[in-house]
């Protein structure tokens, strides 16, 4: 990937696009913002840097109109501004584009950058003028698709392209990106930068917000750093190390991973006599290939593979959320036959997805509601949990992850996507499983909650129960592991003890010979 360049010369020293000052929000019992500024410049890169929950998404909302302000001014290019709406926002020059793209994927590409703004001749839609205008701007981009093919037809990467144009299209003065890497490969991230980069340099200011701590350093030109809803430093990204950022992101430094990955060598596994689970040849067509796989007691097993490689159809697996069409499976010396999730909930099997969004979160139930309801299930609806057990329950998960904020009743969408991912984790570990699946727990979640996620597995491993831990991030399959799994194509082509493997091991295993012998 194409190393930073300097930023333009024109940013320094510029005038401000935009200038929040002294900003707050409060929602009741929460300070959101406290007396937060920021500011940026047009023809610069401004990474905006946090953990989840210290107020980014807040901060941003309160830029674009969907939050009012209790205190504080914005400024947009001099003048002051109260927006009550994103539409108002955008009319400013400002355009937000969300980790998660709002766009109609049964529509065109140009029917999607041209929506509500479409060219009309004779009172209709001219759909050659807006194919034509929207072909311009993907050129200038560098962004080579047909304008007139379906949106759906493309993979996510460039559908958050198609809406950066649209954006640039309205004449964005400043560009906000919401997590926009989250779901991309090297690739896809190496084009969004150069987008990015076309668009730095003509002027637009860009807002990033990223938990990559690589992508910031590569792509900003400065960076303000957010915790528990105050600004707690601004950096020029070329006079910074990745310790001092991670040092203001957190309030501590590194010991925590330290501590962690001496902690999981420290963990002793018996890999003799009968594994807690073992699966036998166990695979799906056009899914996964036959697998065979030991899990003891105690023991984490690391799953690496590339994106597409087999790793969460695997899981799926092994859960009884896809039925297997081969093979078998045995909890301690018992032959099963996984049909549906609640049977493995019934052998003590838990899985938490690598989407929480579609597949755990229910946005409009509260914390408490979502931890406790696989529990529930397990019991059966007809036997509601007695009101002062789940309180109890409920309260002692939240204390016991640093769920934030710490009300109960909070909706569940109103959570950062580390404390969702964390009320996930409480939901299974309340049903007191043996066997844990974690698919990405810490996907899209910053370095704060990523350790305390790991500590997590660590104290459990510890304590006798088997994790099965899959993660696209090979450091952190590394640290945690004893024993390694690698998938590529949707088979499994390794499998070693993880002593002093390094990630350059486990490239060298992904890109080897197809026929490596697992």
């Amino acid at each position: 990937m194409t190393q930073m360049t300097a930023a333009p010369v024109h940013a320094t020293g510029s005038r401000p696009v935009v200038e929040m000052s002294d900003v707050s929000v409060s929602f009741p019992g929460v300070k959101a913002l406290q007396s937060v500024s920021l500011t940026l410049r047009p023809g610069e890169v401004h990474a905006l840097m946090g953990e989840n929950g210290a107020g980014k998404s807040t901060l941003i909302k309160a830029l674009t109109g969907v939050y009012s302000i209790d205190s504080g001014s914005i400024l947009v290019d001099g003048e002051l501004r109260s927006f009550s709406s994103p539409a108002e926002s955008q009319a400013a020059g400002i355009s937000t584009v969300y980790q998660e793209v709002n766009l109609c994927t049964n529509l065109t590409v140009a029917e999607n950058m041209m929506l509500g703004r479409e060219p009309r001749a004779f009172g209709r839609i001219d759909s050659g003028e807006m194919n034509r205008r929207a072909s311009r701007v993907l050129e200038r981009l560098g962004v080579d698709i047909d304008a007139r093919s379906q949106l759906g037809d493309h993979p996510i990467a460039v559908q958050q392209l198609v809406a950066i144009a649209r954006a640039v299209d309205i004449d964005a003065n400043v560009l906000i990106l919401d997590e926009p890497t989250s779901s991309l490969d090297a690739d896809e991230v190496a084009k969004l930068f150069e987008v990015m980069r076309t668009l730095r340099d003509s002027g637009v200011a860009i807002l990033f917000v990223t938990h990559f701590l690589d992508q910031v350093f590569e792509i900003s030109d400065r960076m303000s750093v957010l915790r528990n809803g105050q600004l707690v430093d601004e950096f020029v990204t070329a006079e910074t190390t990745q310790l001092q950022l991670v040092r203001a992101m957190i309030g501590r430094e590194l010991e925590t991973l330290e501590k962690i990955e001496r902690e999981a060598d420290e963990i002793t596994v018996r890999a003799s006599g009968t594994p807690r689970v073992e699966i036998l040849g166990l695979g799906r067509k056009g899914s996964v290939e036959a697998v065979d796989l030991k899990v003891f007691e105690g023991e984490i097993i690391g799953v690496a593979g590339l994106l597409g490689s087999g790793r969460t159809e695997l899981a799926r697996l092994l859960f009884g959320a896809d039925t297997a069409d081969t093979g078998e499976v045995r909890v301690g010396s018992r032959r099963i036959r996984l049909r549906a999730p609640r049977q493995a909930i019934d052998h003590k099997i838990a899985f938490s997805s690598e989407n929480r969004r579609s597949e755990g979160v229910i946005g409009d139930l509260s914390i408490a509601d979502n931890m406790i309801l696989a529990l529930q299930a397990s019991r059966g609806w007809l036997r509601p949990i007695p009101a002062r057990t789940k309180d109890r329950i409920v309260s002692s998960y939240i204390d016991a992850l640093d769920i934030r904020p710490a009300d109960p009743q909070v909706l569940m969408r109103n959570l950062s996507g580390g404390n969702q991912q964390k009320v996930l984790l409480a939901r299974w570990l309340i049903t007191e499983p043996e066997v844990l699946i974690l698919d990405e727990p810490t996907r899209g979640v910053d370095i704060g909650a990523k350790a305390q996620i790991q500590q997590l597995v660590t104290d459990l491993a510890k304590k006798g129960m088997s994790v099965v831990f899959i993660s696209a991030e090979l450091e952190e399959v590394l640290r945690l592991s004893e024993r390694l799994v690698v998938m590529r194509d949707r088979r499994m082509i390794d499998e070693r003890a993880n002593d002093d493997v390094s990630v350059a091991d486990v490239l060298e295993i992904i890109a080897g010979d197809a026929d490596h012998a697992a």
